[in-house]
């Protein structure tokens, strides 16, 4: 039986206790305030960041890919644990330079049975090809029938967030500064997703509780197969929870709640609220 090991980035919102149950080991980003630079949940845990995030006069949060040093590190421990391949999934391309990172470090290992996939997306829709790798880890699949799957699969995920602002998008360089201050004059309330990688404009609805229920309505205008619903301290979570599994029809258990964390927070502010879902084929 096979014993192939998951790798991923904290892009991918994992909560630890979520990843370590999995088996899967997150490589993470720094995110830097000011002069302070920290690693998501080694050195700060997300609610942590979210305090900082939302204190008064807290300077924008920076974050940076993971260095090939970093995967090189975490390729060869899962290796020396017996390991008899790794299977690594990596944030969007075109949102980070951690894909790059990732694949020179299995270059750095050309003897050993390296697997990098591009998500081709980011936050959850991440984390759940990596929970899909593992949960086909451990059932003793091997690593090119794990990379073939979520290769296949990540075609299915589709990602839909209600933000309140565009502004730390822009500030995180995602939008311009034009996009951002046409929303803010029409007190626009976006709808973002991911499309071909890079996040892009879904919708823009005049209220938040239009924003919420239209972002609803696109989750679950197919059938679907399983969901993460996704928030950065929003009250109203387990609300918007229970409207997408009553319209998803999916059993509460394939509907994982996860707060966004540190990698991804600083994009999108707090007060956001959305899912990832895998459609059913």
């Amino acid at each position: 039986m096979s014993n192939v090991a998951i790798v991923t980035d904290s892009v991918s919102d994992l909560p630890p206790d979520v990843a370590a149950q999995a088996g899967i080991v997150v490589v993470p980003l720094v995110v830097s305030f000011g002069s302070e630079s920290f690693r998501p949940n080694v050195t700060m845990t997300t609610e942590e960041f979210w305090v900082r995030m939302t204190a008064p006069d807290a300077p924008f949060p920076r974050t940076a890919a993971c260095s090939a040093g970093d995967f090189v590190g975490v390729f060869d421990a899962a290796f020396a644990g017996g390991a008899d391949a790794v299977v690594c999934v990596t944030v969007s391309d075109e949102l980070s330079g951690t894909l790059k990172a990732a694949q020179i470090a299995a270059g750095m290992r050309p003897d050993r049975e390296i697997h990098v996939i591009d998500s081709r997306t980011a936050s959850a829709g991440e984390g759940m090809l990596a929970q899909m790798g593992a949960a086909m880890s451990a059932a003793g699949r091997s690593g090119g029938e794990i990379a073939a799957t979520l290769e296949d699969r990540k075609k299915d995920l589709d990602l839909y967030v209600a933000l309140d602002t565009l502004e730390y998008l822009k500030r995180g360089g995602r939008i311009s500064g034009a996009a951002a201050a046409v929303g803010t004059i029409l007190s626009f309330k976006p709808i973002i997703t991911v499309i071909d990688g890079v996040v892009a404009n879904a919708e823009r609805v005049r209220s938040r509780a239009k924003a919420r229920e239209r972002t609803l309505e696109l989750l679950t205008a197919r059938p679907l197969e399983r969901a993460t619903v996704l928030h950065s301290t929003h009250a109203d979570v387990e609300e918007f929870r229970a409207k997408f599994i009553e319209r998803s029809g999916l059993a509460p258990e394939l509907v994982q709640t996860m707060l966004i964390g540190p990698s991804v927070g600083p994009h999108l502010g707090p007060g956001c609220v959305g899912a990832v879902v895998l459609h059913r084929r």
